[in-house]
């Protein structure tokens, strides 16, 4: 099993930064695919980015590409989102999800992650 633990969300205004992190405990998941999703309300949760095993490579939703950064610090077991250039639209719950077996680089679907956190609300004033 393993749980994930998000921090850093919070109340920014429009333009502003936020670091997310999602910490792991009872696995290491340097061999897991890690991914970002949000939800807004009355919304379906969607992909935000991921980043593949051990070194793997990032790749991201169009709407978090060029300002969102996703990065992971294997020893520390952890997982991060440096989103920048915040948007209002940029407001829901955020919540990272380990991929354990490997789907041929499919990061999108969140039906092929195994584990999720309880996620971090961040809101976006304009």
């Amino acid at each position: 099993q393993v749980q994930l633990v998000e921090s850093g969300g919070g109340l920014v205004q429009a333009g502003g930064s936020l670091r997310l992190s999602c910490a792991a405990s009872g696995r290491t998941i340097s061999s897991y695919a890690m991914g970002w999703f949000r939800q807004a309300p009355g919304k379906e949760r969607e992909f935000v980015a991921a980043i593949g095993r051990g070194f793997g490579g990032t790749y991201y939703a169009a709407s978090a590409k060029g300002r969102f950064t996703i990065s992971r610090d294997n020893a520390k077991n952890t997982v991060y989102l440096q989103m920048n250039s915040l948007k209002p639209e940029d407001t829901a719950n955020y919540y990272c999800a380990a991929q354990v077996p490997d789907y041929g680089g499919n990061y999108q679907d969140r039906n092929t992650y195994d584990y999720w956190g309880q996620g971090t609300q961040v809101t976006v004033s304009s």
